[in-house]
């Protein structure tokens, strides 16, 4: 199987990076990758000011797939992640929703144990590796790796898990996938700007479909699908959100504009994912179950 070292670095997505690696649609591939802070912090002690900023929130790749061109869809199904032994946490004065209350950086490293992170000596908390990074190339110019958006990017949705499907456009020939910024688990939100940040590598089978319209970026995860948006604020995601999902039901299952809403206001879950970052990401979740009951599939 074919590994995209995580010195594979970059920092931003552009159709001007060139591809590391190149697949066939449906191959399976490894993308090793470093935590988010370039696995730069070593020691609780360390000044934060040692932490290079312009080498945090690295992504692995790209990955170039050869049939994928402008218009299609990159299935990618999360075989496995594997994480570390440990991860690192910092808090930051002026950073993240409570970044007010923080007089001095922070930094913690948290060891894990039996799949579980030992936060203290009180507190053990049961880890759910998940991929805060993966993206594609943009359409024209570039895109920090930080930054979510439509091509994917910086989204933070702990539901993209081992087992999880994750479907994104294809702005450019090839695509030119990468992904990084592993966490060993994260609440909703995210709201001191990092999750349990850890280094590790991720299994991926990738897929071009084509000749198929779908309001991207979209998950599937256990017993839910999910349609999440970027936006400036939190208001303007969950709307996006909502609207994405609305049209997913209309337009896959033909339903009633009218019955399609209200069935989202009765079993549709509208959640955070991150509220830190450049653009805030929301994510609404609707139950597979319904899905199956008018029998449609996803590709």
């Amino acid at each position: 199987m074919k590994i995209i070292k995580r010195e594979n670095s970059i920092f931003t997505m552009s159709k001007n990076h060139k591809p590391v690696e190149k697949i066939n649609s449906g191959e399976t591939i490894i993308f090793e990758t470093y935590d988010c802070y370039n696995n730069q912090i070593k020691s609780e002690n360390q000044s934060f000011n040692s932490i290079k900023n312009e080498l945090t929130n690295p992504a692995t790749g790209p990955l170039y797939i050869e049939e994928a061109e402008t218009g299609d869809i990159l299935k990618i199904e999360i075989i496995d992640i594997k994480i570390n032994d440990k991860g690192v946490m910092a808090t930051v004065p002026n950073n993240g929703v409570l970044g007010g209350f923080f007089e001095e950086p922070k930094l913690k490293i948290i060891p894990i144990k039996n799949n579980k992170a030992i936060f203290n000596e009180k507190i053990e908390i049961p880890i759910n590796p998940m991929i805060g990074v993966i993206g594609v190339a943009p359409k024209s110019g570039e895109i920090r790796t930080n930054v979510p958006d439509m091509h994917g990017g910086n989204l933070d949705c702990k539901r993209i898990v081992k087992g999880s499907t994750v479907y994104l456009p294809v702005c450019t020939k090839g695509g030119l996938l990468s992904m990084g910024d592993l966490h060993a688990v994260m609440g909703d939100g995210e709201i001191v700007i990092c999750g349990l940040e850890i280094d590790g590598e991720v299994t991926v089978k990738v897929d071009v479909i084509k000749n198929k319209d779908l309001p991207l970026p979209m998950v599937v995860e256990g017993r839910h699908i999910m349609t999440l948006a970027s936006k400036k604020t939190l208001d303007e995601a969950s709307k996006q959100a909502t609207i994405n999902m609305y049209k997913l039901l209309t337009s896959e299952l033909n339903m009633d504009n009218a019955e399609a809403g209200m069935l989202l206001s009765l079993v549709g879950d509208l959640k955070i994912c991150q509220i830190v970052d450049p653009l805030m990401t929301a994510r609404m979740e609707f139950p597979k179950s319904i899905l199956d009951k008018y029998n449609y599939k996803m590709v």
